[in-house]
């Protein structure tokens, strides 16, 4: 729980009067004023104090900047584009539609998990829905908690298959190494498949013999 949610909570219970030293503290919690308030300490007492003079300190920012500046507008741009696909409701007609297959659990939250990650590019939202899907047909099910736990695994691995354009840190890895679109997907979106796959056999194999 980060400083914003510690010091609301301790509000909202009676814990911390609400006033300015309560608003101060969210005020600072922020994660935007933390890391100002974090940045210009290190640039004061790592430079600085250490006898860095302006200039150096003014080139090695804007070095640090240079590499960020890019990758922020393409990141929102895939934010906005996930956002995009996860409004219209797309992914859970397609979650939705699979989920009337008749398929073992295990199989039908990897796919379902692969469908909203490939379509949405969010591996957070890919989760999210597979596990609100499965979860009320789990509850009827007389299900051992290592089975559970390959259920949840077979979600994860499920969404991480496919990064792509869509998906934000397809971007992150692409302006960080410098390298192309074409090589990204052959690199990045390769490894991340395998991974998915590798995982979902090793799960799918567990729950054959696990009860």
């Amino acid at each position: 729980m980060n400083a914003i949610s510690l010091s609301r909570t301790h509000v909202n219970k009676g814990i911390i009067a609400s006033g300015c030293w309560s608003n101060l503290f969210l005020f600072l919690g922020h994660p935007f004023v933390a890391l100002t308030i974090a940045v210009l300490l290190a640039l004061y007492l790592l430079g600085v104090k250490r006898g860095t003079t302006r200039k150096q300190l003014s080139e090695l920012s804007t070095k640090a900047l240079q590499p960020a500046g890019i990758i922020i507008p393409i990141t929102g741009a895939g934010g906005v584009f996930k956002q995009v696909l996860i409004d219209s409701g797309v992914g859970k007609m397609l979650a939705g539609t699979m989920s009337d297959v008749g398929l073992p659990v295990i199989v039908l939250v990897y796919l379902i998990a692969c469908a909203v990650r490939v379509t949405q590019g969010s591996s957070t939202v890919a989760m999210i829905t597979a596990a609100g899907i499965v979860a009320p047909v789990m509850n009827e099910m007389t299900m051992s908690d290592p089975q559970k736990a390959l259920v949840v695994l077979s979600i994860a691995f499920g969404s991480t298959i496919l990064s792509h354009v869509n998906d934000s840190g397809f971007w992150l890895v692409n302006r960080y190494f410098g390298m192309s679109e074409q090589d990204t997907l052959k690199s990045w979106t390769v490894m991340e498949t395998i991974i998915s796959i590798s995982g979902f056999v090793l799960s799918a194999r567990l729950g054959l013999v696990i009860s």
